[in-house]
């Protein structure tokens, strides 16, 4: 198993799709399900997107099976979020591309601190955070409205001296 990142493309647009089309992907999310144009218009976003957003494919042996991002907040921050295509879940994905953010923030970006946040029931991907060293920070509430209403978002980051 070959696990990549690379920056999105616009012919990657048909892949993205194949997930973001799915209720199970995009569970704890405010998007989705998907249309194609609203993929779409993700992806072209992502390809345009300014120095300071940074969004990859994550290709497994050559196939793109999610997406992953980092976003750099000021000058000693930053974000990191992915997806994976559920039919990859379980497989250690999110964490490879996971690790991978982190170390890209804090090798090519100096970054001092990192962080994610998820939906308190989405436990697989807080299982991600805390295996790649982040630690719980605390809940903040009201989030983001998604499907079911206002959720909350746990915190998670790691410090590049942690």
């Amino acid at each position: 198993m070959l696990l990549t990142l690379r920056p999105l493309r616009l012919d990657d647009t048909a892949a993205v799709h194949d997930w973001a089309r799915l209720p199970e992907s995009c569970r704890y999310q405010a998007w989705g399900p998907n249309t194609p144009e609203q993929t779409q218009a993700y992806v072209r976003a992502a390809v345009a997107a300014p120095p300071d957003r940074l969004v990859f494919g994550v290709l497994l042996d050559g196939e793109v099976v999610g997406s992953a991002e980092l976003k750099l907040h000021g000058s000693s921050t930053a974000e990191i979020a992915y997806a994976i295509h559920p039919r990859r879940w379980g497989q250690g994905i999110a964490t490879a591309a996971a690790q991978e953010l982190l170390r890209r923030g804090f090798s090519e970006h100096g970054r001092h601190r990192i962080f994610g946040t998820c939906d308190p029931r989405n436990l697989a991907s807080a299982a991600v955070l805390r295996r790649i060293g982040m630690r719980y920070e605390g809940r903040m509430r009201g989030t983001a409205h998604i499907r079911d209403g206002w959720r909350d978002s746990d915190l998670y980051a790691v410090l590049a001296d942690d």
